[in-house]
């Protein structure tokens, strides 16, 4: 078979299987022309013929497992994606949080790191609120399912539109909180201190996570089914106190596909109470 030419339905439909096993992420023949863009080149590396032997190179190697999660998922995103959740957060929760929870730990779960900006931007906004109330201690975890972009997001080392994007914005925390390296530019210190990066499939119940006061699940759930969609909420609230917050996409709502969540305001949305089983 010629690279170029599409797979047959059958391989097709194995492919998207693969996707679903390896990542959750529901695909359809809506998405070949997408995933088979994004395989392509890797076959052509591995010298392969065709899709069909890359089906067979993925049930036998874990290290190819790895490079195809890379690939398939998508991992897109800025420093303060969506400015009015950084404004819900600062004046709102924040200040809500430190004023019934003193003497604690406030601890943030970015569910979907991806490259980091999240994670830093989180911590960048913990940081600013903590030079005003200083007692206020803050712990951050970022997950992925990505090896590869958690690589980059433990770096910090950040170039081109995504930085741009935060010189533009607030261009202020840029000079606090970033210093010139050979790599380009760094996050510093201070905001190392209080975040860490670990791998993480949302399909998993997260039983070394911990418990979280405030979750960042953003632009995540549309790309799993409905059961999916139900399978990852679980999870996720497993992990979140009672009264959590937890934050979605802007073209996600939890209406349909979770219970025990009280909708806040849009994209935001409140832990009701303890799961059975949920960790102390």
């Amino acid at each position: 078979m010629d690279i170029d030419n599409d797979a047959d339905l059958t391989v097709r439909r194995a492919l998207f299987e693969q996707v679903r096993r390896h990542t959750g992420i529901a695909m359809n023949e809506r998405k070949w022309v997408m995933l088979k863009g994004r395989l392509r080149r890797r076959i052509m590396t591995l010298g392969l013929p065709d899709y069909g032997d890359y089906l067979r190179v993925l049930a036998t190697s874990a290290e190819e497992v790895r490079d195809f999660v890379d690939l398939v998922t998508t991992n897109e995103t800025s420093f303060f994606r969506t400015p009015r959740i950084w404004d819900y957060l600062a004046r709102d929760f924040l200040p809500h949080w430190a004023a019934n929870r003193a003497g604690e730990t406030l601890r943030v779960w970015s569910a979907a790191a991806s490259s980091g900006e999240e994670a830093w931007s989180t911590a960048m906004l913990c940081e600013e609120f903590r030079a005003r109330h200083p007692a206020m201690r803050y712990a951050i975890v970022g997950t992925d399912i990505s090896d590869g972009i958690l690589a980059n997001a433990r770096a910090g080392h950040y170039v081109g539109r995504s930085m741009e994007g935060l010189r533009q914005q607030r261009p202020e925390l840029v000079q606090k909180y970033f210093r010139s390296d050979a790599n380009g530019i760094a996050v510093t210190e201070p905001l190392r201190a209080h975040v860490s990066f670990r791998r993480h499939n949302l399909y998993d119940v997260p039983r070394e996570l911990g418990q979280f006061d405030l979750v960042l699940l953003r632009n995540v759930l549309i790309y799993f089914d409905l059961e999916g969609q139900k399978a990852v909420l679980a999870n996720v609230r497993r992990a979140m106190r009672p009264g959590a917050v937890l934050i979605v996409g802007e073209s996600e709502s939890l209406s349909r596909v979770a219970d025990g969540f009280a909708f806040e305001q849009p994209l935001i949305y409140r832990n009701l109470e303890r799961q059975p089983g949920a960790q102390a």
